[in-house]
């Protein structure tokens, strides 16, 4: 690596931030002016910065080397030397303490800033540097990982595929258990981490990493920790019968006994239990893909948002993504899961993925379009560059998600030419099955809104030893999923790394489970008030009132309070009911499924 030490470091940024023109307050002048003149002067500077790091983010995610990794460090740092300034922490700071008389939008822009200085303050820059360095190596040792067992290679997408087909309890155990290999050389870059983000979070007055996270929403710890803690309540009673009837299904499939407690994590066709694809197994999902190219797979999804009036993606979209998997002889490396990137917070949008013709990548496509239209969405005048993002975090995932479960309904299906006379034939309520045990809804809530939220909180506040992260892990997977190892996972690996948003998007997967509750509240809207049709059975495809309508959410970035937001869509502040209620008819299908059993795992 480069001297990155801090005097070299101050010698190549000094000039970033000389010259500013952010003098301190006069004794009657206009807070309201003098922010103005500020955000002119930091959207000129930051910008630029910005979308440099974001070219060399997707390059270091696209191609793993070791010059990318550098390159995404300086631009890391760069950029966080400039929002971290000292200068700029102290104007932000005096500005809004003049909030009363500033206007909502300059004050949520000085919001915004706040919180992108306080995950880079100036006033350490030797722990700012050495976050983003520890943060390069820890991206470059996970992309580049390779799974190797008895002389053979696999990549994510086969060890998936043998967890959804296999039915040899042996090699599915041998594959479950390799997939968890890459945790033991992400363990140690995890624990340096932890400590240095949590350094940079408690520099500007935050209690530790994940509180700064939390901040964003405009919610307390607290708050945040009893939202997901409801949502886990509330599909508790539904998520105990799919697992009791999940761990039978599952027990007959490989013919062994059912487990009287939680359900082994090798029986499951998911490397974390976060949903449980393919146990539907009368119901042949991937029939219509087989005959599709990989290209189908997007312009499909392109297709669905363009008949809700959305314009056609950008042509630089699909020269500049990278949508499938790396083929034989390239040797390049790149991050295998899916994101979307919003490159230069303009028009430069692209997608990374690892598109197959099946019905996940089908789904997956249509869900990382929903980030791109809303990219696309609020890229205007209106919105100042510092609020184009969502109106909190979870709004993106839930507007991905929410197009995914668009993507899955049999009227649209029919309309894209994909309907099997086996689909159409099915029971709905197999289907509605499905949908409860894969994706984001039933069974990912206890995941997301439960293990990860849960462990994320109790690392970064120190209540996890740094011996004991495999113990506290599986203890909660265990509480909240009734899912076990099954075998003693020693503490030389870390099986919590293995889920990269551990270690790139960090303390941030309630994201995750409050974009569920969001899919499903704005869909029951979408269907009920819009459509007037059944939400589980239904088609958005060719109806310009749901495009206007969404866009009427997206268009607004985060210039508006997100629970004013949702309240003047749906008529009600985020709730779990619409999901609830969504899949009231399995419960009752369930109920009679599992009579005579014991219902869930303790």
């Amino acid at each position: 690596m480069p001297d990155l030490n801090r005097r070299a470091f101050l010698q190549r940024t000094s000039a970033l931030t000389a010259g500013w023109a952010l003098a301190g307050p006069a004794a009657d002048d206009d807070p309201q002016a003098r922010a103005e003149a500020f955000l002119r002067e930091f959207v000129a500077g930051w910008l630029p910065r910005e979308t440099a790091f974001n070219e060399a983010a997707w390059a270091a995610a696209t191609d793993v080397c070791e010059d990318n990794t550098q390159r995404q460090v300086q631009a890391n740092l760069v950029r966080s030397h400039f929002v971290g300034d000292p200068q700029v922490i102290a104007t932000v700071k005096e500005l809004l303490a003049h909030r009363d008389r500033l206007n909502d939008l300059t004050a949520r822009q000085l919001d915004k800033i706040r919180l992108m200085a306080a995950e880079a303050p100036g006033t350490i820059p030797e722990v700012v540097t050495a976050r983003a360095e520890a943060e390069a190596r820890q991206s470059a040792t996970q992309d580049g990982f390779i799974y190797e067992l008895d002389g053979n290679r696999y990549s994510a997408n086969q060890i998936d595929r043998i967890l959804l087909e296999s039915r040899d309890l042996a090699e599915r155990q041998r594959i479950w258990t390799l997939s968890k290999s890459i945790g033991g050389p992400l363990r140690d870059g995890l624990l340096r981490l932890r400590d240095l983000r949590n350094r940079v979070a408690r520099e500007l007055g935050f209690d530790d990493f994940f509180a700064l996270q939390v901040a964003d929403y405009g919610l307390t710890v607290t708050q945040m920790l009893d939202l997901c803690e409801g949502f886990v309540a509330a599909v508790r009673p539904l998520y105990q019968h799919l697992h009791t009837w999940a761990k039978h299904e599952l027990a007959a499939r490989f013919g062994v006994e059912p487990p009287a407690g939680p359900i082994p994590a090798h029986w499951l066709p998911n490397r974390w239990g976060q949903n449980w694809p393919g146990l539907v197994s009368s119901v042949d999902m991937d029939a219509p893909f087989r005959t599709r190219t990989k290209e189908f797979i997007t312009q499909q999804a392109e297709a669905f948002y363009t008949s809700l009036g959305f314009e056609a993606l950008p042509d630089s979209f699909w020269t500049r993504s990278d949508l499938y998997p790396v083929e034989p002889p390239s040797t390049r490396k790149k991050n295998s899961h899916a994101s979307a990137w919003h490159i230069d917070l303009e028009r430069d949008v692209r997608s990374l993925m690892s598109i197959e013709p099946n019905n996940y990548w089908f789904n997956t496509a249509h869900h990382e379009l929903g980030h791109i239209y809303y990219f696309l969405a609020y890229s205007r005048d209106d919105v100042p560059h510092v609020l184009r993002t969502g109106a909190n975090r979870a709004f993106h995932e839930g507007v991905g998600d929410l197009i995914g479960l668009a993507a899955s309904q049999r009227p649209y299906w029919k309309q894209a030419s994909l309907l099997t006379p086996e689909i159409e034939a099915a029971d709905p309520i197999l289907l509605l099955l499905d949908t409860a045990l894969d994706g984001a809804s039933i069974v990912f809530i206890p995941f997301a809104a439960g293990t990860m939220t849960r462990f994320e909180h109790e690392f970064y506040t120190g209540q996890i030893p740094d011996d004991a992260l495999n113990a506290a892990w599986w203890r909660l997977v265990r509480q909240y999923q009734g899912i076990t190892p099954p075998e003693a996972r020693p503490e030389t690996l870390c099986d919590p790394a293995t889920k990269t948003h551990i270690n790139d998007d960090p303390a941030q997967y309630y994201d995750y489970a409050i974009g569920t509750i969001l899919k499903f509240q704005l869909h029951d809207h979408i269907c009920r008030a819009i459509l007037h049709q059944d939400p589980r059975d239904c088609s958005y495809y060719g109806n310009p009132q749901v495009g206007r309508f969404l866009r009427s959410i997206l268009a607004l970035g985060a210039t508006r309070d997100w629970n004013s937001v949702l309240r003047e869509a749906t008529g009600q502040g985020l709730s779990a009911e619409p999901l609830v209620a969504y899949f009231a008819p399995l419960k009752d299908w369930l109920e009679q499924q599992n009579a005579g059993r014991k219902i869930g795992w303790d």
